[in-house]
Formats: structure tokens, C-alpha cells, sequence
């Protein structure tokens, strides 16, 4: 995916509003996941240093490895250790409640490094009255690594990072002198090698926090990368939730109105290689996505946005929805009665409607493109998904009846009119069949039609009579509904009914002979099946699979 976005229909790219797409320098202005990751990454690397800082105190204690055998130094000894692992356990602790705010994180984590570089120089507190010049210089290699693995921790900018490298190398000859001052000058430091010892014991520490800052320059810029890399035009992408053939779907932010959406992106190989088929399928998706922004239907998912990357990746930007698409209900929780299936399917009507008024056909009608939502105080409200915004080229037909054929006709083989299968042109009444085997699906729980391939679905949805829905099902289905449903599913479209509007009132004659499916009903199930129910991006996770 390109840094820069160019937007169909509007002047702006790049991030945010600022020109050319330059990102704002800040850590609070890198994708939420990296901070998220660089809280988790300060809190474990705090735990951490608490529990080695401990361990190495008690085992010193434990050996009698302490400096010095009065009272006074003994308190001393762990009045440093208190301190040391206190204020480790704090940030750990400010890091997992997240009490620390994003834009300060940095700055916790440069000053804890300095601080915990500190304290490990502490720890070697008057040690210098027993070196000598060529002995094991103790203390230095632990600065080194504390000074190395910060830049990994949480990205900032290099010059800071610089900085508080270099004051926690620092900490070494500052404890050293302040010691020295304490207790007094060793003799031994009159030897004239004293000063090749003191550069010789503290020096790593100082290559360290330069190579530290080659490290945070890499990982900052990383950062900045990945950071720009998820953005699209007026959208932050938050996660991806989905792959498949045809691109990825990401959940994503407005990052002014902080509205959250789902993203759909459609890469270019997908579409085909050659430069005529790029060039169409540019068009096409520019006026099929204009054309889908401006139905009224509040039964079709909003359209907020779509463009096309500098790498010719199509995406789109619709609403996130709250429940469940009509594969996963009936998956999950069984054929649904005869009153919810008339409630749902006629605002599946009212969308086709629209869109049909509009000369848009659908093409695709499944039950993983219908959406039941719980939408404020509704529940069971309708949103009809994906109107065949990108013309699919590349054929693939497998095993799984239910997987979309990429072809110059779209399509899903266990819903394909019969015209659509023969590559005939269509109309709106494809739309109608395909509706009807939506409403055979939540009746029965079942396909109209089931084959070991797709070939032999299409074959059946061509030449074979569909069996009644009520031979399938234990639950009741009145006459009419049963029959309204059939005629979606005749081979010969002249003979299903003439318009989604025609087909929602056969529906709503059936409401009288039925149940009533009300609000109250409605919402008594989602409370009962779906308190908690997965947000619309969970929906996409396999929709492209």
C-alpha cells in the first residue's frame, strides 16, 4: 500500500489534513498499536528489571556479599533496593492500567532508563576500594545491555533517545567519583594508569548509548513507516480482522470525528494485470461506488468514503455495524421462526428496492451479506452488504458451495440465478431468486440446492425443481410464504415475482397468519442469544476467505 492516498473526488490526500502526506513527528501521532505494543513492552521490561534487581540483592545478602557490615550501610543497602524495585513495580503498574498518557509515555521510558541505569551503578557503591587497575571491571556489561534494549522498548525520537543514552552511561563514572568522594580517595588511584582504568571500566557504557541511538533512529523510522502505511486519506486503519483473494478488511477510525468503520481493501492484482483491465475496473469502481453513496435505503450499509492508493488498491470506508450476518444466526442458533424470517427479509426488499430504482443490481444476495444489527433501540434492523463494487476476473471454482466465483459473472454459486450461471445478462429478478434462497436459508437452515461442487450447485439451480421449504423444516411455514418464496426460485424470471416491491407485500399478507415478530420479541432474543455479540468486523474476518 502506497504513503500517499489520492481520493476520488476530493483534493486532500495523505494524513490528517497535513499537505504532501507528511506524517507529524510525536509519538502520539504513531498508529495505536504501536502504542499499545510499546505499554505492554515498558511493563514487561519493568517487571523485569524489579524481579533481577531483587534477586540480585537477596542473593548477595544471602552470601554475605555486602559491602560494608554496620547498621547504618545495611539500611543504605536496602533503602537503594527499595527505591529500585519500587519504582519499577510503579511504572509496571502505571504501564498495565494505562494511567500514564500516550503522549507521556516516552518520556516515562527515557527517564526510567536513565533512573534504572542508576540504579544498577548504585549497586557497585563503593566497590572501587577493591578494584584494581587490569581487574574484571564489574557493573559495566549489565549498563550495557539496560542501554541497548531501550530503543526497542518504546520508539522515540532519535535526539532524545541520544540523550538520555548517554546520561544513563553517565550514571556509571558518577557513582564511581560520588563513592570516591564519600569514602575517601583509594591509594591505588595515584597509579599513573588510573585514568586508562576509569575510561577502560565506563567506556562500553558510552559505545553503547551510541549504538543504542543507531538502533532508535531504525526503529523510529520503522515506526513512522508502519505508521503511515495505515492510513487512507482521512482514515487511521486500527487492525486488520480479514484476508482472502481479493484484498483485506481492516477496522479504521475517522482520525477528526474519532467515527469508527470498516474498511474494505481491494488489491489491484485481483482485478487483473493488464493496464486496459486496471483502467476499467477503475472506472467501474468509481461510478459502482459513487452510484452505491447515493442510495437512501436505511437497509443498505452506509458508504463514508472510498479512493484508490497510488499502487491501485480500491478501498472503501462503510459504517461498523453490531451483530451478526444472516450465515452465522443460523449457524449458530438454528432456522429462525416464520415471523422473523418475513421481518427480515422484507427489509432485505426495501434495500433491493432502492438500489434497483437506482439500475443497481446487487448480483451477490447471500446471508453473509445481510446483516441483523441491533442499531440503537431496533433490534433485527437490516443492513444489506457489498453491492458488487469491484468486477472479480479471475475464475475460481472450488469445493465449498458457498465461496464467491470470480468470474466475469459474480456471483455465489449456492444463490446464482440460473441466467447468472449461463452468463446471461440480468436484472433486478436475479436479485429475487437470490433473496429467495436467503429466506429458504433461515426457514430451513439449509441450501436449496448442495453439491460436491460448485458446477453441479449451478447445474441443479438450472435444470432442478427446489424442494418446498416446509419438507425441510419442523417449524411451521404458512401456505403463502412458502409459495412467495418458490416463485423467487423459478428458473424462468418472467415468472418470479416482478420487483422487490411486489415480493414485500406478499410478504407483508403473510403477517396476519402468523406470529407478530415485535421489537419486544426482537429484543428479548438478543438479549438472551447475543448479549455480548461480535462487532461487524468479526463478520468480515472469513467473508473474504
Amino acid at each position: 500500500m502506497a504513503h500517499d492516498v489520492t481520493i476520488l473526488g476530493n483534493e486532500t490526500s495523505g494524513s490528517g489534513g497535513d499537505r504532501g502526506g507528511r506524517l507529524p513527528s510525536g509519538f502520539r501521532f504513531l498508529d495505536p498499536e504501536i502504542h499499545e505494543q510499546s505499554y505492554i513492552r515498558l511493563s514487561w521490561t519493568a517487571l523485569v528489571y524489579a524481579s533481577v534487581y531483587s534477586l540480585a540483592f537477596g542473593a548477595d545478602w544471602a552470601m554475605g556479599n555486602m559491602r560494608w557490615t554496620g547498621v547504618g550501610p545495611r539500611v543504605a543497602d536496602l533503602v537503594r533496593t527499595a527505591l529500585a524495585v519500587g519504582t519499577a513495580l510503579a511504572v509496571f503498574a502505571s504501564c498495565r492500567k494505562r494511567w500514564i498518557p500516550t503522549a507521556r509515555l516516552p518520556d516515562v521510558a527515557l527517564g526510567f532508563e536513565v533512573f534504572g541505569a542508576l540504579g544498577i551503578n548504585v549497586g557497585f557503591w563503593g566497590w572501587e576500594s577493591f578494584l584494581r587497575p587490569g581487574t574484571y571491571q564489574m557493573g559495566v556489561p549489565w549498563v550495557c545491555l539496560w542501554i541497548l534494549a531501550f530503543p526497542t522498548v518504546v520508539p522515540a525520537a532519535p535526539r532524545r533517545t541520544l540523550l538520555s543514552a548517554m546520561a544513563a552511561a553517565a550514571t556509571g563514572p558518577l557513582v564511581m567519583f560520588g563513592s570516591v568522594w564519600a569514602h575517601g580517595v583509594p591509594e591505588w588511584w595515584t597509579n599513573s594508569g588510573i585514568a586508562g582504568f576509569v575510561a577502560g571500566r565506563h567506556y562500553p557504557a558510552f559505545l553503547a548509548a551510541g549504538i543504542a541511538h543507531a538502533a532508535a533512529v531504525v526503529v523510529y523510522r520503522l515506526s513512522r513507516e508502519t505508521t503511515k502505511l495505515r492510513q487512507l486519506g482521512s482514515y487511521h486503519l486500527v487492525e486488520r480482522i480479514g484476508a482472502g483473494g481479493m484484498g483485506e478488511v481492516w477496522t479504521a477510525e475517522h482520525r477528526l470525528l474519532a467515527r469508527p468503520a470498516a474498511i474494505k481493501l481491494i488489491h489491484s492484482e485481483a482485478l487483473g494485470a493488464g493496464e486496459v483491465q486496471q483502467r476499467t475496473a477503475r472506472r467501474r469502481f468509481e461510478r459502482e461506488a459513487q452510484a452505491t453513496a447515493l442510495l437512501s435505503s436505511p437497509h443498505t450499509v452506509e458508504l463514508y468514503d472510498f479512493g484508490v492508493t497510488d499502487q491501485g488498491t480500491f478501498y472503501y470506508v462503510m459504517e461498523l455495524l453490531d451483530g451478526l450476518d444472516l450465515k452465522r444466526l443460523v449457524e449458530r442458533h438454528g432456522p429462525v421462526p416464520q415471523e422473523r424470517a418475513i421481518f427480515l427479509l422484507k427489509q432485505m426488499c426495501h434495500s433491493l428496492a432502492d438500489a434497483h430504482a437506482a439500475g443497481m443490481v446487487h448480483r451477490d444476495v447471500k446471508p453473509a451479506n445481510v446483516f441483523a444489527c441491533r442499531r440503537g433501540a431496533d433490534h433485527d434492523f437490516v443492513k444489506v452488504l457489498d453491492f458488487g463494487l469491484v468486477a472479480e476476473t479471475s475464475a475460481r471454482i472450488g469445493p465449498d458451495t458457498q465461496l464467491t466465483v470470480e468470474g466475469t459473472v459474480p456471483g455465489t454459486p449456492a444463490f446464482m440465478a440460473p441466467e447468472m450461471a449461463r452468463g446471461a445478462p440480468v436484472d433486478p429478478r436475479a436479485d429475487l431468486y437470490a433473496l429467495g434462497c436467503v429466506g429458504y436459508w433461515l426457514l430451513t437452515g439449509t441450501l436449496v440446492f448442495e453439491g460436491r461442487t460448485a458446477l453441479d450447485v449451478l447445474l441443479q439451480h438450472a435444470k432442478e425443481a427446489p424442494a418446498p421449504p416446509s419438507s425441510r423444516s419442523e417449524l411451521p411455514i404458512v401456505p403463502d410464504l412458502e409459495r412467495a418464496l418458490l416463485d423467487c426460485l423459478e428458473k424462468d424470471p418472467d415468472r418470479r415475482p416482478r420487483d422487490a416491491r411486489e415480493l414485500r407485500r406478499r410478504l407483508a399478507d403473510c403477517e396476519p397468519f402468523v406470529d407478530a415478530w415485535t421489537s419486544e420479541r426482537a429484543e428479548s432474543w438478543w438479549r438472551l442469544h447475543a448479549p455480548d455479540v461480535a462487532r461487524f468486523e468479526r463478520h468480515l474476518r472469513t467473508q473474504d476467505s
